[in-house]
């Protein structure tokens, strides 16, 4: 069972130790799915060196993180990388100050109301 780190302290830890926990990651994932390490290789069309070098937290490129992600069918711990962008509450009161509050009347061809 894979641990819960949700009380991890990300920023302490060392590059090393987070290649580390990436490489957990994808070998209980791989396990989970009853492949070897062989058959996800192939099917991310990597070698197995290079997903042994990934499981034991060595460096590899981002590709081949996504390949083997999205073979893993984990592609979606991709959303933590989405970048919502946010209006600071300043700004929206300020446009907000900026639209109408009532509606006028239309004027006739001499200035005067209808």
């Amino acid at each position: 069972m894979m641990a819960d780190l949700s009380s991890n302290n990300w920023r302490a830890m060392s590059d090393k130790a987070l290649a580390n926990q990436i490489g957990i990651f994808v070998k209980y994932h791989r396990l989970e799915q009853n492949k070897t390490q062989e058959e996800l290789a192939h099917a991310a069309s990597i070698s197995r060196s290079t997903l042994s070098l990934l499981e034991r937290g060595e460096t590899v490129t981002l590709t081949t993180l996504i390949q083997v992600l999205r073979v893993l069918d984990q592609l979606h711990t991709m959303d933590v990388f989405v970048v919502q962008k946010t209006i600071s509450p300043l700004v929206l009161a300020k446009a907000e100050q900026g639209k109408r509050k009532r509606a006028r009347g239309k004027k006739n061809d001499v200035g005067e109301k209808k």
